[in-house]
C-alpha cells in the first residue's frame, strides 16, 4: 500500500502542475490544442490510480494501473512536443519531464509487482 499512497500523492501534485501549465499555455501563449491533450493525459493518471484504490476486483485494479501508466506516457509526449515547438521552455520542459517518468517508472514498477504476484 505504500507505493499505491505515494503514487497518489505525486500523481496528485503533478495534475495539480498540469492544469497551471495549462492555464499558462493558454493564458501567455494562446497555445489551446497541444495544451488540452496535456491536460487531459496529465490529470488522467490521478485519477485512474484514485479509482484503482476503489476497483471492483485485483483486473480492475491492474487495469486502472495500466491505464494511468499509459496516460504518463502519452504526457511524456506532449511535454516533449510543447519544448521541441517552443511553447515550453527547456528548463520548464525537464521539471515535467522529471516528474512524469518518476510518476511513469513507479506505475510500470507496481504493473511489475502485480505482475509476479499473479
Amino acid at each position: 500500500m505504500a507505493k499505491i499512497n505515494l503514487i497518489q500523492d505525486k500523481s496528485f501534485a503533478f495534475a495539480i502542475r498540469i492544469v497551471r501549465v495549462y492555464q499558462y499555455l493558454i493564458k501567455e501563449k494562446k497555445e489551446f490544442i497541444l495544451s488540452k491533450q496535456l491536460l487531459k493525459c496529465g490529470t488522467s493518471i490521478g485519477a485512474n490510480v484514485e479509482e484503482s484504490e476503489g476497483a471492483q476486483s485485483r483486473a480492475d485494479f491492474k487495469a486502472k494501473i495500466s491505464i494511468s501508466y499509459k496516460e504518463s506516457r502519452e504526457t511524456i509526449f506532449w511535454i516533449k512536443l510543447l519544448e521541441a515547438t517552443d511553447y515550453l521552455s527547456t528548463k520548464e520542459a525537464n521539471s515535467f519531464l522529471k516528474d512524469a517518468t518518476d510518476i511513469s517508472n513507479i506505475l510500470g514498477k507496481i504493473q511489475l509487482t502485480l505482475k509476479t504476484q499473479a
